[in-house]
């Protein structure tokens, strides 16, 4: 630690000595003007000891990372020529850089991984394989100032040698650009039109402005070459676009490439729609309104009407899902999309190599191929569960007759959505989560909320509860759930999984081609959809993060233009905004910031709630519940993060998706004419609450001196 602290200090009195005395005047342009005879005749007259001098300098301004350099490597090549004076600077800032570098892992590294290890894990690891590489990027497209990646590279786990190699080369190019702008200007001896625009001195301009372009192309083939080593590329393709996968981000990004006119092929092993057709958000939305009709007639009374009542007909309920699943259907439908243009197959595809796919024992090769094979639900590996009668999201569809106990795993957006709906058609519903509260990704107050409902609903809930193992005991099936140590044994004659959804990435082949995935199971992918290959895309619940249609809707159209134009422009997913809802009842809406999340991230924020119950139209309708509660910056209108609760909260949550995406604070809101009476003027009472607590009461005594003034 004392050798830590005294080479700090030296640091310190070296850079503070720099600016006090001024140093920096001599590593400028007007002084080596003022100079350039006098140090043309001390070279000419001392050369060698000339040269270690300026080597010297050089090293130490790269080692304390001071400005200068830039002005020191033209000085080299006006004073030493090209070649002399790339071969000195070429050494002298590499060996000055991993000074630099060597000083930040002596006094740093092991402070920064010791505190900050864990969030760094995935860095370490990404340097260790592939280090050299990116280093020689950063060094050859100065993306970071150099000072920069001499300091964060000496907190990684890179070699010393590894580093002085890689930055000899990378750096290079552009030591030779610059040394030969330097040689150019030095034959400026007047600074007239005639003797500054000569040909080689233009030419050196020209070049320095082109070169990070030229080695951004130069990296890029490196790059490509390094990653399709290997693979044969074909002659000719048969497809300019072909996409793995019929949902929401399949569908999209075939409708896309198909719209201008690309030859695309679209595979699904399964039903065209994918999860959201069949098995997710088109039927569950179906049940749900089943369910609440079957609920408001039993609430008949409320609204004062007398001895409603119905009995619920299950079959006939199920039945009605999948008729509004076939309603919906021709939206998605082969036929649909064939008359767009697209060529739709079936099977099950396996990618081959970079351009190619395996589809029925038949070879089809693509100009670009995206993944887009979405997700299923996660079955835990718990003891006995083969030996009772479990159904997940994808199979729940298949009941006709009513359980009269079901059992529901998992507290999320799924299993409460299904958990309140079949309570709803007269199921006795248990529901099971290892967690303390429902919906976890949510406030406290919003899960609160729910858990008040489902309490006056009869939804038997046990929370922060661990499923151990299911039992069939004399015909009659349990699960034993264990909480502090205790079992707790919960009978059921079905029980429904909705703990979590898995990537589909198991048969496509990604292994051979060593496309990585995620810690989560997904598709690795950068920030353009692209994946190891950058022709080979990823987009929806494949690649993540979010597992919403509308965001693989959203990802889609990013992945089909990065792949069919991302040789002239590439775009970077936009994840800023980004909604979701659940639709229970009350419905959940959210987007942007919880506060739970804000205070993770050290985000600091005010709160204004406004309470849904005060509404006009809510007591109208007698769904006075819930609350709009909005997140800002302190002592600003800036919309951070919006939650919803309530009836039709995934409707209201939209003025806000809005006001976030174009910068909308909450005074346009309140400055926004709504119509009365309607739902969304809570929207504008959520806005008014906030203006409220930020007019000044200096500013309201003022007003009321000023009204009492008027009356006199």
């Amino acid at each position: 630690m004392n050798k830590r602290l005294s080479l700090v200090g030296l640091l310190v009195l070296a850079v503070l000595g720099f600016w006090h005395f001024d140093l920096g005047h001599y590593l400028t342009l007007d002084y080596f003007s003022e100079q350039r005879n006098q140090w043309a005749q001390a070279i000419e007259a001392n050369p060698w000891q000339s040269t270690v001098i300026f080597f010297s300098i050089y090293v130490a301004v790269t080692g304390l990372s001071l400005p200068g350099a830039a002005v020191m490597t033209l000085v080299a090549g006006a004073l030493f020529g090209v070649v002399w004076g790339t071969i000195l600077v070429s050494f002298a800032s590499t060996l000055g850089a991993t000074l630099a570098f060597l000083v930040a892992r002596f006094i740093l590294r092991d402070t920064v991984q010791n505190k900050f290890g864990d969030q760094l894990k995935s860095i370490n690891q990404g340097i260790e394989k592939d280090g050299p590489f990116y280093l020689f990027t950063l060094r050859l497209i100065p993306v970071f100032p150099f000072f920069l990646i001499n300091l964060v590279m000496g907190l990684t786990p890179i070699r010393t040698l590894t580093y002085f190699l890689v930055s000899q080369i990378g750096m290079l190019p552009g030591t030779i650009v610059y040394v030969n702008a330097g040689a150019e200007l030095s034959q400026v001896t007047e600074f007239s039109s005639s003797a500054i625009f000569t040909p080689g001195l233009i030419g050196s301009f020209v070049l320095l402005g082109i070169f990070p372009w030229l080695a951004k192309a130069l990296v890029n083939v490196i790059k490509r070459r390094q990653v399709y080593k290997g693979w044969e590329k074909p002659k000719t393709f048969d497809f300019n676009l072909l996409v793995i996968g019929a949902g929401a981000a399949g569908l999209v990004t075939s409708y896309i490439g198909a719209a201008v006119k690309a030859k695309v092929g679209l595979i699904e092993r399964h039903k065209m729609g994918g999860d959201c057709l069949n098995t997710g958000c088109v039927p569950s939305k179906a049940l749900l309104r089943s369910a609440k009709i079957n609920h408001y007639i039993g609430q008949a009374s409320k609204y004062g009407l007398q001895n409603g009542s119905a009995e619920v007909d299950f079959p006939a309920v199920m039945e009605r899902v999948q008729e509004i699943i076939r309603t919906v259907e021709p939206h998605d439908s082969v036929e649909r999309y064939r008359s767009l243009g697209v060529d739709c197959l079936q099977g099950q595809a396996r990618l081959k190599s970079p351009y190619s796919v395996e589809l029925n024992g038949e070879i089809l090769t693509a100009k670009n191929i995206v993944i887009a094979s979405g997700a299923r639900p996660f079955v835990p590996p718990i003891p006995g569960l083969d030996a009772v009668n479990w159904y997940s999201s994808d199979t729940i569809w298949e009941l006709r007759e009513k359980p009269e106990r079901l059992l529901i795993l998992g507290g999320g957006p799924i299993g409460c959505e299904l958990a309140q709906a079949f309570s709803r058609l007269g199921c006795q519903v248990s529901q099971v989560d290892m967690s303390e509260r429902l919906m976890p990704r949510e406030d406290e107050d919003v899960s609160a909320v729910i858990h008040q409902r489902w309490q006056e609903e009869g939804i038997a809930l046990y929370l922060g509860h661990t499923a151990v193992r299911f039992e069939s005991v004399a015909g009659q099936h349990q699960l034993i759930a264990s909480k502090d140590g205790k079992d707790v044994v919960i009978p059921f004659d079905a029980v429904l999984l909705a703990v979590g959804r898995k990537a589909n990435t198991a048969s496509l082949g990604l292994d051979e081609l060593g496309i990585e995935l995620s810690e989560r199971g997904t598709v690795e992918v950068n920030e353009y959809l692209q994946t190891k290959y950058p022709n080979i895309l990823a987009c929806g619940d494949v690649a993540g993060p979010y597992q919403f249609t509308h965001t693989a809707s959203h990802q889609a159209w990013y992945a089909s233009v990065n792949a069919l134009f991302g040789r002239f422009k590439k775009f970077k997913v936009d994840y800023r905004v980004i909604p979701w809802a659940t639709f229970t009842d009350p419905e959940v809406a959210r987007v942007g910031l919880s506060e739970q999340e804000a205070t993770e991230q050290g985000i600091a924020y005010e709160v204004t709630k406004y309470g849904i119950d005060d509404l006009d139209r809510a007591i109208a309708d007698s769904e006075a519940h819930g609350f709009v509660k909005v997140l800002t910056e302190p002592g600003k209108d800036k919309i951070l993060g919006v939650t919803i609760v309530g009836y039709h909260a995934g409707e209201l949550i939209a003025e806000y998706v809005t006001a976030m995406k174009y910068g909308l604070g909450l005074n346009k809101i309140l400055g926004t004419i709504h119509i009365y009476p309607t739902l969304t003027e809570a929207n504008k009472y959520a806005a008014g609450e906030w203006k409220r607590a930020h007019v000044s009461d200096k500013a309201l005594q003022w007003l009321e001196k000023f009204h009492r003034w008027m009356r006199s």
